[in-house]
C-alpha cells in the first residue's frame, strides 16, 4: 500500500486505508474480518491493513472473497490483553503489538485512520506516545455518539482525562464543536457543560471557570451554557462537555439504563395472556424502539486532540457494531477531522491569548 496524507479530507475518488488492530476485543478477528467485511460493501473506496496473526486471518478471509483483494495484512502474533494496565502494555507491546502496529501505520502516513475494539486504557497511551498531541492540546478526550430524542449529540470526554481543569474543558469544547460539525454536518453546534444544574453559582470551581471563558472569550462557537443529565438523553445541546470520570460514569449508566429498559418491558409483555396479544400487536413499533436503541449503531468512540485518527470500538461488540466503528473512522477522514480541529484549537488559542491581553 502507497504513502497517504493524513489529516485532511479525502477526495472523491481517492482510496482510504484503515489499519485494524485484528487482535483486539473479546473475540479478536472473530469479529473483526466480518465487521470489515461489512464495512467493505458500505465503502467501496475502502481498503484494509489487518495486523495481527496471520494464521488466524487468513482462514477468515476465505469466508468473505470480495474483502481478500481489498486487504494487507501485516504478521504479529504480539496481542494486548484486556486487562492489561496502559503501562505494562507499553512496555511489552512497543513495536510489536497488533495494537501499537496499527497504530503505528497512521503515523508513518501508511493509513489514515486505527480502528481498535481492544484495552481503552492501552490503545490510548499507544496512541498518545506514537501520534503526540496536537499544539494546544494538554491533553486527549474520547468523544462518543449519544442518541437522543433529536438525533445524535457528540459527549466528551467519555474516559480519557480524569479531572479535568477549566482549560482542559475548554479544549474539549472545541474539539467536541469541531467533531460536531465534521460527523454530525451542523454548520454551529452548540455546546454544553454538563453540571449539577444550570444557574452559574452551582458546580465545582473548574466548571464553573470554563463556563466563564467560553461565555467571555468571543469563542466561534454557540456556547448554550451549563447542561444537566437528562439533558444529554433529550439532545438539548449538540455537543455534551464533561471531563473524563463523570462522562465515563454517565456512558455506562445510559448503557444500564437502555438494557434494563428492555428486560422490564420482556417481562411486563410476556406476564399475560393479554399483554403478549399486545406485544404483538405492536411488534412493530418495539422493533423500531430495538433499533433506535442498539448500541452497535453508536459504537466507536474518536480519539480527539492526537495528530492522527484513532477509533475505539467496544471490545464486546459484534461484526454490526465493528463496521459502524469503521464508518466513524472513514467519515472522520473523509471530512477532515484532524485538520478541523488543528485550525479551531490555533484560532482558540489566539483568541483567549488576545483576551488575557486585554485591559
Amino acid at each position: 500500500m502507497g504513502r497517504t496524507i493524513i489529516g485532511r479530507a479525502l477526495k472523491n475518488n481517492e482510496h482510504l486505508t484503515i489499519a485494524l488492530d485484528a487482535m483486539g476485543g473479546d473475540a479478536g478477528p472473530d469479529i473483526v474480518i466480518p465487521g470489515a467485511a461489512l464495512a467493505a460493501v458500505r465503502h467501496p473506496e475502502l481498503r484494509f491493513l489487518l495486523v495481527g496473526d496471520r494464521s488466524r486471518i487468513t482462514p477468515l478471509l476465505e469466508s468473505h472473497p470480495r474483502l481478500r483483494d481489498r486487504v494487507e495484512i501485516r504478521h504479529t502474533d504480539v496481542a494486548v490483553s484486556m486487562d492489561a494496565k496502559p503501562s505494562q502494555a507499553l512496555r511489552q507491546g512497543r513495536g510489536k503489538s497488533s495494537m501499537w502496529l496499527a497504530i503505528d501505520a497512521v503515523r508513518a502516513g501508511e493509513a489514515h485512520a486505527a480502528v481498535s475494539a481492544g484495552n481503552t486504557g492501552a490503545l490510548m497511551a499507544m496512541a498518545r506516545f506514537i501520534l503526540k498531541t496536537l499544539p494546544g492540546i494538554s491533553r486527549p478526550a474520547i468523544a462518543a455518539m449519544w442518541p437522543t430524542l433529536r438525533s445524535e449529540s457528540v459527549v466528551l470526554d467519555v474516559g480519557a482525562t480524569i479531572g479535568a481543569d477549566a482549560a482542559q474543558l475548554v479544549e474539549f469544547a472545541v474539539m467536541g464543536e469541531a467533531m460536531a460539525r465534521c460527523l454530525l454536518g451542523l454548520e454551529k453546534p452548540t455546546v454544553g457543560l454538563l453540571n449539577v444544574g444550570v444557574e452559574e453559582i452551582k458546580g465545582v470551581e473548574q466548571v464553573k471557570e470554563a463556563g466563564r471563558i467560553l461565555r467571555e472569550s468571543r469563542l466561534p462557537m454557540e456556547y448554550a451554557g451549563f447542561v444537566e443529565g437528562d439533558d444529554i438523553g433529550k439532545g438539548t445541546v449538540d455537543v455534551v462537555v464533561t471531563e473524563g470520570f463523570t462522562g465515563n460514569i454517565a456512558l455506562k449508566a445510559a448503557e444500564g439504563t437502555a438494557k434494563q429498559l428492555v428486560t422490564y418491558l420482556k417481562l411486563c409483555l410476556s406476564r399475560t395472556l393479554l399483554s403478549r396479544l399486545g406485544a404483538a400487536l405492536a411488534s412493530g413499533a418495539f422493533r423500531a424502539l430495538k433499533d433506535r436503541m442498539d448500541p452497535r449503531k453508536h459504537n466507536g468512540g474518536v480519539f480527539l486532540g492526537l495528530d492522527g485518527i484513532v477509533v475505539k470500538s467496544h471490545g464486546g461488540t459484534d461484526a454490526l457494531g465493528f463496521a459502524t466503528a469503521v464508518d466513524v473512522a472513514v467519515e472522520a477522514v473523509r471530512t477532515g477531522l484532524v485538520g478541523k480541529i488543528k485550525a479551531d484549537v490555533a484560532l482558540m488559542t489566539g483568541i483567549l491569548r488576545q483576551s488575557d491581553a486585554d485591559p
